[in-house]
């Protein structure tokens, strides 16, 4: 799992505390590089996808490959590899956050900037915070409001918002004092901000999930009600299926809003490569888009399949396993 998911899923899982429907943002890129990260003895390494050691353990810690590079600790500093595991970046950086579009996110001190995949810092350190590039924009904070800066750091959507996501299909969720709208890339509003939005969430797939009062629904792109506000809970779109909520069950619909796998987890997320992980009592397992469990609820945390492989927690250590369940990596610290 990459490390901006891990920030996105805290925040949000806060948002959604009392949901049974675990937000896990997925990314188009599904781990075309086949390494894994893994711990041996306190170190960080990767393996590939027959569970093999590639790069030897031996970073503080380490996270998941994005356009051919990965962001290590060692020490207090961060620094990128390839997949060799040679430095291509050397640790010189307070923080450090994937590539995506070529340029990735470091922070030293209390500003951020983006460097290119040579290690140059293209856009200076200047930014309260910084997020990944999507469209060829990302959303920056200056002076506590957010916008929008093209890969030349040039800011082409005025940061006057409360908050700011990054561009999905075209539109971002942005929040000014009006509340949450969506904008194009050119800092117009599209779907301006409305009353009955009590949150919102980014497009996927046409679609994006809306807090309407105390239920959630989807709209799609003009704003209009896609399906009608209903369920208790509810996360975006992925691979044809949304996750919601009845009666504190977690289930799955398809586009027209029909229930397609009936809500009976404890919670449930995204589809990832043909499957889900869903809670059943106090353990994870995975299941189909018929709703056939194809791995038996057995693990006390799990991660999304990314490559053909999902990370399992067991006894406090974490393993990989394949589609049939099976270990690739028995589990370690």
């Amino acid at each position: 799992m990459m490390r901006k998911h891990v920030t996105i899923v805290l925040a949000l899982a806060a948002v959604l505390a009392a949901a049974c429907c675990l937000p896990f943002p997925q990314r188009s890129e599904r781990n075309p590089s086949g390494l894994f990260v893994v711990t041996v003895d306190g170190r960080a390494g990767y393996i590939n996808r027959s569970g093999k050691l590639m790069i030897q353990p031996q970073f503080d810690r380490a996270f998941g490959f994005t356009q051919g590079l990965a962001v290590v600790q060692v020490g207090n500093r961060f620094g990128y590899i390839d997949e060799r595991g040679r430095f291509v970046i050397n640790p010189q950086y307070d923080d450090a956050f994937s590539f995506y579009e070529g340029l990735a996110a470091v922070r030293r001190g209390d500003r951020l900037g983006y460097v290119d995949r040579e290690g140059t810092l293209v856009i200076p350190l200047q930014f309260e915070e910084a997020g990944d590039f999507s469209q060829g924009l990302a959303r920056v904070t200056v002076g506590g409001s957010a916008g929008y800066v093209d890969k030349k750091g040039k800011i082409v959507i005025n940061p006057t918002y409360k908050t700011a996501r990054k561009f999905s299909e075209g539109l971002a969720l942005v929040q000014s004092a009006a509340g949450w709208g969506y904008v194009d890339r050119k800092g117009d509003m599209v779907i301006p901000p409305r009353a009955d939005f009590a949150d919102a969430w980014d497009f996927a797939e046409g679609l994006a999930l809306i807090k309407s009062g105390d239920k959630y629904g989807f709209i799609d792109k003009k704003g209009n009600w896609a399906i009608q506000p209903q369920f208790e809970s509810g996360y975006s779109f992925s691979e044809g299926l949304a996750t919601i909520s009845l009666n504190g069950q977690g289930g799955y619909v398809d586009k027209e809003g029909k229930i397609v796998i009936q809500p009976q987890y404890a919670s449930v997320a995204p589809f990832a490569e043909g499957l889900a992980r869903v809670k059943v009592g106090d353990h994870w397992g995975y299941i189909d888009k018929k709703g056939n469990t194809v791995i038996q609820p057995q693990w006390e945390e799990a991660f999304d399949f990314n490559g053909g492989l999902a990370e399992v927690v067991v006894a406090g250590a974490r393993g990989y396993i394949d589609r049939k369940g099976r270990f690739v990596w028995n589990p370690s610290k």
